[in-house]
């Protein structure tokens, strides 16, 4: 049974006076959108009768089939702390739907769902702890952000002077005030840079949560004056953030699969199948985990960012790591995705991944313990270690080699990230950069 009725929230919104609520929904490049409706519609909006224009959200449809119907996911209710205490805001998280009353092929929530369905199917439910990072800038005179930020801190430091301390204590207070469990909040290790884990979940919910983690954490620095970016690597030189991600599967009997006790590692023939599985598909997927230009400047040798395939039960190095926690704690956690990744997609991917490893009884590599950053390249080679994509160009390349991306994403996602991931490709490699100006303009 749910956790609220149509019933409970036009009670809620009436008895809180609440004056707004926001319909959500995510577009496929991890962006969220939403429609305001006043208590009035509210009504129309909880029988799925809100219709909006999908040809105006990139990369959703065409102007001659663009109405598309809103679902309000009644669970996700939650009344915004951040705003007025007076004429107050709440979101319902939504579903996607067209006119025909079917699913829209191009809602990121839909195919997270059709890759869940399928693990059911299997006798499997996915479970997610996801761990974000984040920096705090200035913004300038004219009100737009800079990479400025009075913050020297390093990793679980606390702070003795900047903002970032008190920032950060609000941000977790406010996401508590949503329903988050908190499980932990510090400095990251570069200057500015912020790292809050919540509780793992099931992955929809979990999903969910990351959109709205990023919205509190925006919203709350804001009112500081301070800008929070998940850029992968906004500054050169230092590390870039992180979505570090969770993974385990359980069992109807809710039995955690990844765990065998008798095994070596306590790791079982299921989650060695699921790494094997993460292994064979991590570049093809690559495009969608790490989906930026950017995103690529994180991901090389020398800041703590994976960028080797390979896999290990302690190893930080290695683009697999197997924390030390056994039984029901059993899990594996992916590095390499970076908080601009679409969280339904990644999760679809990452999921999709491990279930073709389990379907296929893939096995992985024999597991990496020394560090691999120290290793020479001939000795990766020796070790049959290779590399994720260097750049946006070659993710986008795998991306097409892989058949599984383009199974899990469907037709419309798959083609129109793909048109919009390459234009955005063109663009920057056709721009002249600061860099460019710097080294050549007075020597040529």
């Amino acid at each position: 049974m749910g956790k609220y009725t149509k019933e409970d929230i036009m009670k809620m919104v009436e008895e809180e006076d609440i004056k707004f609520i926001r319909l959500q929904f995510t577009d496929i490049f991890g962006i969220l959108k939403n429609v305001a409706i006043t208590p009035s519609q509210l009504e129309k909006a909880l029988s799925n009768n809100c219709m909006f224009d999908g040809s105006s959200i990139d990369g959703f449809a065409r102007i001659e089939e663009s109405d598309m119907y809103l679902r309000p996911d009644l669970d996700s209710f939650v009344i915004f702390p951040w705003r007025p205490q007076l004429g107050k805001v709440a979101r319902l998280i939504c579903d996607v739907y067209s006119v025909d009353g079917t699913p829209f092929a191009g809602d990121p929530r839909y195919a997270l769902r059709r890759v869940l369905k399928e693990a059911e199917d299997m006798g499997y439910f996915f479970n997610v702890g996801p761990e974000l990072e984040f920096f705090l800038f200035h913004y300038d005179d004219q009100g737009k952000p800079t990479t400025t930020a009075h913050d020297e801190g390093g990793y679980f430091d606390l702070e003795p002077v900047g903002q970032g301390e008190d920032i950060r204590r609000d941000i977790t207070g406010t996401l508590e005030a949503m329903g988050f469990e908190i499980e932990a909040a510090h400095h990251e290790v570069a200057p500015a840079q912020h790292e809050i884990d919540f509780k793992f979940g099931s992955a929809l919910g979990i999903a969910d949560d990351i959109m709205t983690f990023k919205l509190a954490v925006r919203s709350v620095a804001k009112r500081y004056g301070m800008h929070a970016s998940f850029m992968p690597k906004p500054i050169f030189g230092i590390n870039g953030s992180g979505m570090h991600t969770n993974m385990s599967i359980m069992t109807k009997d809710g039995q955690n699969a990844f765990y065998d006790e008798k095994a070596p590692d306590g790791l079982s023939q299921i989650a060695l199948h699921f790494i094997a599985g993460l292994l064979d598909h991590v570049k093809g997927i690559a495009a969608v985990t790490n989906p930026l230009v950017n995103s690529y400047k994180r991901l090389v040798p020398g800041y703590e960012a994976p960028c080797y395939l390979a896999w290990s039960a302690s190893n930080r190095t290695a683009l697999i790591r197997i924390p030390a926690s056994r039984g029901m704690g059993t899990r594996v956690e992916l590095r390499s995705p970076d908080p601009s990744t679409n969280p339904y997609l990644c999760l679809a991917l990452c999921l999709a991944a491990g279930l073709d490893g389990i379907k296929r009884k893939l096995m992985p590599p024999k597991q990496v313990t020394k560090s691999i950053f120290e290793m020479t390249p001939e000795e990766r080679t020796e070790n049959g270690i290779t590399s994720l994509p260097g750049s946006l160009e070659k993710a986008l390349f795998e991306y097409q080699k892989d058949p599984l991306v383009k199974q899990v994403l469907g037709d419309h996602i798959y083609e129109r990230y793909l048109t919009a991931k390459t234009e955005e490709w063109e663009s920057y490699r056709l721009s002249v950069t600061d860099w460019e100006i710097n080294k050549y303009l007075l020597r040529y």
